[in-house]
């Protein structure tokens, strides 16, 4: 209680001061985006600091008036970032906000830190803390006694020990997988993990599963795997995902451009109130990284040509089946086969940005992923083998969304695939 009550009392704090400063810099909210934080990750330490860390730290003052008695800094660590140890003369309070990290007294057992966590250290207590090896961590470190408080600085946290504290309050215990971890890693990184931090049990048997055994499967590149994922996460309505899948897709080189345009294919397949909140998250996270809204154009038809050109794509990917089934729709319904041409085709899978492969790749996608399409899906099943996507390439991108679609959307996918490409 005692905990929460001062963590209140923070935020309350910076609530009716309005020293929260979060314009300042806003290259710099690229992290917090990710990491879901609302203090501003600020400048990289200066070198009167930084000399006192390993790895890279940033720093941003939170409180600039000096009669509150009361200074207040918002400090982010990269992954395995820790400071030297350290004690001050008029002690000091940690606030947790986000991520994951650590806390050690001289002579104590580390203490793992999550979002909430308060660490009350008496003056001249030697200790250190940081950064998790595999999440970014930040805290916000309120100053005791700022008077009379002055830091000792003594000898960094070497490897051994900061090995020995982090995997001692990581236990033995723990299943995660190694190489899941790192796939983990590499697809969501700066990613904080409220998940793990919350259901910890949970997390390793998804993550062991997800990122271990399953990205082991097949022959997907990064690329093409995230932006299947991000069409699975927008069928799925799953926003959380999405906003942290999104942040991997572009680090693994997905650019902004196909990033949209995973969007774009997305509205004739599952409808712009799916697609909507989406748009808005996307846009967040790219200005977030410094990049300039809108992005160039890519569309390639006009109002004049776009069903012409649209019933050309249609054809080349369905062949001339598409005559056949214009020609069989009944009178009162002629306009939805237009619509497809001109709409479906002309408005959206003509453009640029991506090929006819990951469109129809990502189409697949968000179809299994809604489930209740499996007629629809069959006719796509083909479209991709018509545009050079191969079975066993469809059959990657199944395994790689079954964690995310459970395995009754997975398993009517794969009798589809069967039963367009037997075996």
């Amino acid at each position: 209680m005692k905990s929460r009550l001062i963590t209140t009392l923070v935020v309350l704090l910076f609530a009716a001061t309005g020293i929260y400063a979060q314009n300042k810099d806003k290259g710099n909210m690229k992290t917090n985006e990710r990491m879901g934080v609302v203090f501003p990750r600020g400048e990289k330490l200066p070198e009167m600091f930084s000399k006192y860390f390993t790895g890279q730290a940033y720093l941003a003052r939170l409180t600039r008036n000096g009669e509150l008695n009361c200074p207040i800094s918002n400090v982010t660590f990269e992954p395995g970032c820790r400071n030297n140890w350290h004690s001050h003369t008029g002690g000091q309070v940690l606030v947790a906000v986000s991520g994951r990290g650590y806390y050690q007294a001289a002579g104590e057992p580390a203490r793992e830190l999550r979002p909430g966590d308060v660490v009350e250290i008496a003056p001249d207590v030697v200790h250190w803390h940081g950064a998790a090896p595999d999440s970014w961590f930040a805290h916000l470190a309120i100053e005791a006694n700022p008077q009379t408080n002055r830091n000792t600085w003594l000898e960094p946290v070497d490897d051994a020990q900061y090995a020995a504290a982090t995997s001692a309050v990581a236990g033995a215990a723990s299943r995660s997988d190694e190489t899941a971890v790192r796939n983990y890693t590499a697809l969501f990184p700066e990613q904080a993990s409220k998940f793990k931090a919350e259901d910890p049990e949970l997390f390793e048997i998804f993550g062991n599963f997800a990122f271990g055994e399953v990205l082991g499967y097949g022959e997907l590149d990064p690329r093409m795997r995230m932006m299947c994922i991000l069409a699975s996460c927008i069928a799925g309505q799953a926003h959380a995902e999405y906003r942290s899948a999104l942040g991997g897709a572009l680090d693994a080189g997905v650019t902004p451009v196909e990033a949209k345009e995973v969007l774009y294919q997305a509205v004739p397949y599952v409808g712009m109130a799916r697609v909507a909140d989406f748009v808005d998250i996307t846009n967040g996270v790219l200005a977030a990284r410094g990049v300039v809204l809108p992005l160039e154009g890519q569309s390639t038809t006009s109002p004049e040509t776009r069903f012409e050109k649209g019933l050309a794509v249609q054809k080349a990917i369905f062949g001339e089946r598409i005559d056949a089934m214009r020609a069989a729709a009944p009178a009162n319904q002629k306009h939805i086969q237009d619509y497809l041409s001109a709409n479906c085709f002309g408005d959206y899978v003509a453009r640029g940005g991506l090929d006819a492969k990951m469109r129809e790749l990502l189409t697949f996608s968000m179809l299994l992923s809604l489930g209740g399409c499996e007629p629809q899906l069959k006719g796509h099943i083909q479209g991709n083998v018509n545009v050079g996507n191969d079975k066993r390439t469809l059959l990657a991108v199944v395994t790689q969304l079954l964690p995310y679609v459970g395995y009754p959307r997975t398993l009517n996918a794969i009798a589809c695939l069967n039963e367009v490409i037997p075996e």
